[in-house]
């Protein structure tokens, strides 16, 4: 994913990729593929099918093939469903964090906030948008006389914010209270597909 170049809105729709460059368009969004004949193609196949799964959340979240198969195998490594365990990962991302608490449109705009090192856990700037958050940990955004921050600041829609993140707009300061449970995550995620793509 961090090598591709083209258009995201077109990618995201024939994978149903709901986070496009702006949400209010996830309402409006065709639910067929693009392109003049993007209703008619055919049946996809069974392997197809679990690609596709696959790839729609790893779209979602922004990460490459090699991250998402680390990801994968790490879930697998660990006790639990592993399904469930490979998508709290993902939640856990850094810049995933930042965009669940409002700090961005999308997620790319966590991303930029963390490459140029704004955020800060636990009092440590970190850098890395793959970064995972730990329940407990603290991350509070600096530099808060910079234009794009202001921008942040006062477009966060504290109603979007989940039950697991708390938010203190004024201080532009979140806390990651606890990982997520699988009902709380998106519905329409079937990893049980991805599980077997992976076990092929």
């Amino acid at each position: 994913m961090a090598r591709y170049t083209g258009p995201t809105n077109k990618l995201f729709r024939n994978k149903g990729v709901k986070d496009l460059s702006n949400r209010k368009l996830t309402s409006s969004m065709r639910q067929t593929a693009s392109g003049q004949h993007g209703a008619n193609r055919k049946k996809p196949s069974e392997y197809a099918i679990h690609l596709s799964e696959k790839q729609k959340i790893r779209y979602t979240y922004l990460v490459s093939e090699k991250q998402f198969a680390k990801y994968y195998h790490e879930a697998a490594r660990r006790k639990g469903v592993t399904g469930t365990i490979l998508l709290q990962i993902l939640e856990s991302r850094l810049d995933n964090v930042l965009f669940r608490a409002g700090l961005g449109v999308t997620r790319k705009q966590t991303r930029q906030i963390v490459n140029h090192g704004h955020a800060l856990v636990n009092g440590k700037k970190v850098d890395i948008p793959s970064y995972l958050v730990k329940a407990g940990d603290v991350i509070t955004i600096k530099a808060r006389s910079n234009d794009f921050i202001k921008t942040v600041m006062s477009a966060i829609d504290l109603s979007g914010v989940p039950a697991w993140i708390t938010l203190d707009k004024d201080a532009l300061k979140i806390t990651f209270e606890r990982i997520p449970q699988r009902e709380e995550l998106d519905p329409d995620f079937k990893e049980q597909l991805v599980i077997e793509y992976y076990s092929k």
